[in-house]
């Protein structure tokens, strides 16, 4: 018996944004039990496709009545394959993850698909797809529920999590464009001067600078002395 979860939801963003912040969603405050990530393969196939394989490893709590079942020293991590597609023709990232070991208590299996919407470009269509399944005799369905119950904790956490690293994205292209105006206004200031300073130098030699010099400081007659 495997337990199945399905879900699917649309994230406010353009799919370059999401697939962006998807390779920038570690560390985040909300997914503190990712310890590390590495890639440890990565191709761009001739239809230009991005093929990765990225090994996680997670911390491993595990339920009071399971630490009653299993030895103390068993260690609390997971590691986790991540497999992924990079289609840029047609806007799709899809994932594949799976643990690699305590596979025989529990073995997790998801696939996510980030799709662009064609309808309303400012929108990625993300549907998450999850196998649970246990091979402890007797406790299997008691594990499975638990391990349903971790993942959808889990996922929420993982969207929050990608939903950080879109605005930490958005900050960063709010700053970039806000520096970029500034050098242009910046710019824009130092041509006037420029300007100034040149139409200046011109009027000086031309010698109508010293005649107006000239003639605002020469006394005015305010009619009061004859």
């Amino acid at each position: 018996m495997v337990k199945y979860f399905c879900s699917s939801t649309d994230i406010r963003s353009t799919w370059d944004h999401v697939v962006s912040a998807f390779w920038q969603r570690y560390p985040n405050p909300f997914s503190t039990h990712v310890l590390t990530e590495d890639v440890v393969y990565r191709e761009v196939t001739a239809d230009h496709r991005l093929l990765s394989r990225r090994l996680l490893m997670k911390t491993n709590r595990l339920p009071r009545w399971a630490e009653r079942l299993f030895p103390a020293g068993m260690s609390r991590s997971v590691y986790v394959i991540e497999d992924s597609i990079v289609d840029p023709v047609n806007k799709s990232l899809t994932t594949y993850t799976w643990n690699l070991n305590h596979t025989t208590l529990m073995s997790v299996e998801e696939r996510c698909v980030f799709q662009g919407s064609v309808e309303h470009p400012a929108t990625t269509q993300l549907k998450r797809e999850a196998w649970i399944s246990s091979s402890i005799y007797g406790f299997s369905k008691p594990i499975q529920e638990f391990g349903l119950a971790r993942f959808k904790s889990n996922q929420v956490k993982a969207m929050k999590g990608l939903e950080y690293a879109l605005s930490n994205l958005q900050g960063m292209y709010t700053s970039c464009v806000f520096q970029l105006k500034q050098g242009r206004e910046q710019e824009e200031k130092q041509r006037k001067t420029k300007q100034l300073i040149f139409n200046c130098c011109h009027f000086w030699k031309g010698g109508k600078l010293k005649q107006e010099m000239e003639l605002s400081f020469r006394p005015r007659n305010t009619g009061l002395l004859s």
